[in-house]
């Protein structure tokens, strides 16, 4: 038991990004023709290993994934720490998943993700404070994506 722990966690290592010290992918990165999926897959594995500082796996953003998709997101984070790489992964999530878009329809649901932004109050008043503490001159932060990669850029040292 404690050498398939040892295996385990060498296999995790060579997949794992250090989350406290990069950004996970951009929500934009697709991976069988659904965004967000690498970008939830980093933060899964990152807090697999501890190393997800601020990210949170099944935050807000993974669900839209895990319901559309029909994932469990436990079972999702059991596959992962087994080691398996992003390939591996889509396969398990194609041959696991209660629903079975086809290719059309993960191609809508992604551009219709990457195109989201607030829709409500609430959410645009979270969504224009973020703007203004983030990227206050940028005219181009319009969607929840391009708060996600406009602030992990900035949150690790970049201009913007």
């Amino acid at each position: 038991m404690v050498s398939r722990r040892i295996h385990q966690i060498k296999i995790m290592s060579s997949h794992t990004p250090d989350l406290t010290k990069q950004a996970p992918r951009s929500p934009r990165v697709r991976l069988g023709g659904y965004v967000q999926l690498p970008r939830m897959l980093d933060k899964c594995r990152a807090e697999i290993a501890g190393t997800n500082g601020e990210y949170h796996y099944n935050c807000p953003l993974d669900q839209e994934f895990l319901g559309f998709a029909g994932v469990d997101a436990a079972a999702l984070k059991t596959q992962v720490a087994t080691g398996a790489g992003d390939g591996e992964i889509l396969d398990w999530i194609t041959a696991n998943a209660n629903n079975k878009p086809c290719s059309v329809g993960i191609e809508a649901w992604s551009a219709q993700q990457e195109r989201r932004a607030p829709n409500n109050p609430d959410g645009r008043e979270y969504f224009n404070a973020e703007h203004l503490r983030v990227a206050p001159k940028r005219t181009d932060f319009v969607t929840w994506f391009d708060y996600l990669d406009i602030d992990d850029h900035a949150s690790y040292g970049g201009k913007v």
